[in-house]
This record gives structure tokens, C-alpha cells and sequence, in this order.
């Protein structure tokens, strides 16, 4: 393995969670009663912000999205893909769950949930939308976040950045198409030339800028600039989160204050493909008799989301006040928690998990 490829798995594995990750949730509820309130006695500067468009593409939230996932991107180093033989197990358990699982079972629970169980309960011009809005969040594998998971899991590093890379090299062309096979079996309109635009301005242009960056960054300073760099960085990216939630709440304030158990009844189906996808990923790696280290980030990989992405994704698609909007951003609310609900069943099942490992060996 290259110098490069080794620090940076060492950077992965160290890889914290600051105070802004710890507390994501409580963040997000601010900025909804932020965004609510600020819509409600200021309609008038959101409708502006609303309409500054070009060919469908809202332009603050463009910069906003590209401030909030360049820094993410500037993390992955493409470098990793030689090093998938060496886990190519836990590797092929992690890209079965996430392209091959993750985004139909989202599918299924979003029609079951939306569609039926809680149909009544929600605005009926709004249920497609919403529909659309879990699809969206489910198709696009978690980036960044992954490192804190995998650290706290004490997961192998090199497994988590090889694999990240190859979830996100694989999303420059999958995504699309399994968004716009999915919305088109859900009955959806697709707006195929927004959809595909949308993968052009927050994947392919986003990556590559950052691939640049960083090469330019290594060439100059080596990892400690970069590490300088993306400790610079971090602030920007979290103030444009919570910037665009803020948006995003004051364009949905009224239908949430119309109906504030929206927001519930869209965390159910995420919380369930959330435990069903680790879970999943997690029993597949024991039966292939996966060390624990490897196994426990391919249960993280396989449940958590890019909601960055998807939030990007859904307002490009839908509109600010879309109930697709609104979903990712739901994903964003239980993320935090959810996630490390799950580290912690990894964690305690540690010992259960290596009996079988043991026996297979």
C-alpha cells in the first residue's frame, strides 16, 4: 500500500466526532424552528431566494450544496480503489446492500408506509413526493460520516476508504438511473434532463474539483496541508448545512405547522431500512466468516446516506417546498441518533459475531 494511501487510512481511523456530529439532531431542530419562523414573518426574501433560477437549478442552494460536499469529497482518496482484493468479502457485502437492496427496500416501505399506512394522515397532493423523497435519500451511499462510524467501531481503516471510493465512483453512474427507475415503478414523473443535471452539478463536477484540489493540495504540502486544509474547510461545510435547512424550513413551515406529525411518519420507513440494511449487511459478513473489523463499517456503510446529495437532489428535482425535500431532510434529522444506535449494537454483539467467524475458520 502507498505512503499516501496508509496516512490516510490512519487519518480514517482516527476520525472523530466534534461536537457539530454529535449533536446533528438538536442542530436540525434549531433550524426548523428557525426556518418555520423566518418563513412565516419573511415570506417575502425566501420567495426571492425561491426563484433565482437557471434551468431549473436554484443557485444559492447550488453553492450551498457544492460548499457542503466539496470538503466531504476532498477526504477520498480514488488511490484506495487498488486495495478492494483485500477485502473483497465484506467489499461485495457492502455494494449488494447498498445498490442492490437499500434503494428497493427504501422503495417498498415508502409505498407501504405513505402510500397506505399513513395515507390518511398526510396531504394527498404531497404522498408522490414524499415517496420520491426516500428513494432519493436511499440511493446515495454516506460519504463522509462513514469515517466516524467505522472509528467508533473500531473498523478496519483501509476497508472504509477503499470502499468509499468505490461507493462513490460507482454513484457517478448509478444513481441516476436507479433514481429514475424507481420514481418511474412509483408512478413518478421522472424530469430526466434535471436528473441527470443534478448528478452532473453535485457528483461528477464536485468530485472531480476535489480530486483536483487534493492532488494539488498533496503535491504542495503533503497530508498535513490537506488535514490544515479540511480543518479549514469544516466550519464552511456545516454553516452550509444548516443554511439550507434553514431555506428549506421556511419554504415547508406552514404544512409542517399544519401537520406536525409529517415529520414522524417519514422517520418510521427510514428507521426501518436503517436497522434492516445494517442488519442485513451485518449477518452477511458473519456468514461469510468476515472479521468483525471489516464487518461492523460494512453494516455502517450499508445503512447510512449521502443526505447531502439527496437534499441537493430532491430540491433540483421538486422544489424547495416539495415533500421530497422534506424527506431528505428527515434523513438528515435521525441520522445522528439512528447511526450510532447502530454502532453500539456492533459494538455489544462483538463477541456473538466472532463465534461464527471463529467456526468458519
Amino acid at each position: 500500500m502507498s505512503v499516501q494511501c496508509e496516512t490516510t487510512a490512519k487519518q480514517a481511523l482516527g476520525a472523530e466526532m466534534g461536537v457539530f456530529e454529535r449533536y446533528l439532531t438538536l442542530w436540525v431542530a434549531l433550524c426548523i424552528i428557525a426556518g418555520i419562523a423566518l418563513g412565516h414573518f419573511f415570506p417575502i426574501p425566501f420567495q426571492t431566494i425561491g426563484q433565482l433560477e437557471i434551468a431549473k437549478v436554484n443557485i444559492p442552494v447550488a453553492i450551498l450544496i457544492w460548499l457542503m460536499i466539496i470538503p466531504m469529497l476532498l477526504k477520498i482518496d480514488f488511490a484506495a480503489l487498488h486495495h478492494v482484493r483485500e477485502h473483497w468479502k465484506g467489499i461485495g457485502v457492502t455494494l449488494f446492500v447498498n445498490w442492490g437492496v437499500k434503494p428497493f427496500s427504501m422503495a417498498l416501505l415508502a409505498w407501504l408506509f405513505i402510500r397506505h399506512i399513513f395515507a390518511d394522515f398526510l396531504p394527498a397532493d404531497q404522498l408522490d413526493y414524499y415517496i420520491a423523497g426516500l428513494i432519493i435519500l436511499a440511493a446515495a451511499p454516506c460519504t463522509a460520516m462513514v469515517f466516524v462510524w467505522s472509528h467508533l467501531s473500531d473498523g478496519e481503516p483501509h476497508f472504509t476508504l477503499t470502499q468509499v471510493a468505490l461507493n462513490d465512483t460507482i454513484m457517478i453512474f448509478a444513481f441516476a438511473p436507479i433514481v429514475g427507475l424507481l420514481l418511474g415503478l412509483s408512478a413518478i414523473i421522472v424530469p430526466w434532463d434535471t436528473l441527470f443535471l443534478s448528478v452532473v452539478l453535485y457528483i461528477v463536477i464536485p468530485v472531480a474539483f476535489a480530486q483536483l484540489w487534493r492532488r494539488i493540495v498533496l503535491a504542495r504540502g503533503g497530508e498535513a496541508a490537506l488535514e490544515k486544509l479540511l480543518k479549514r474547510l469544516h466550519p464552511v461545510s456545516l454553516s452550509a448545512l444548516l443554511l439550507t435547512l434553514v431555506l428549506l424550513f421556511g419554504f415547508q413551515g406552514e404544512q409542517i405547522l399544519a401537520q406536525p406529525l409529517i415529520i414522524l411518519m417519514l422517520a418510521i420507513p427510514i428507521l426501518i431500512q436503517v436497522y434492516f440494511n445494517s442488519g442485513l449487511a451485518y449477518w452477511l459478513n458473519r456468514q461469510l466468516g468476515v472479521a468483525h473489523c471489516v464487518a461492523a463499517p460494512s453494516a455502517l456503510i450499508g445503512a447510512s446516506n449521502f443526505f447531502e446529495l439527496a437534499v441537493a437532489a430532491a430540491i433540483s428535482l421538486f422544489g424547495f417546498s416539495s415533500g421530497a425535500a422534506l424527506a431528505t431532510v428527515v434523513g438528515v434529522l435521525v441520522e445522528v441518533p439512528v447511526m450510532l444506535s447502530v454502532v453500539k449494537i456492533v459494538n455489544a454483539t462483538r463477541g456473538w459475531y466472532e463465534q461464527k467467524a471463529t467456526s468458519n475458520h
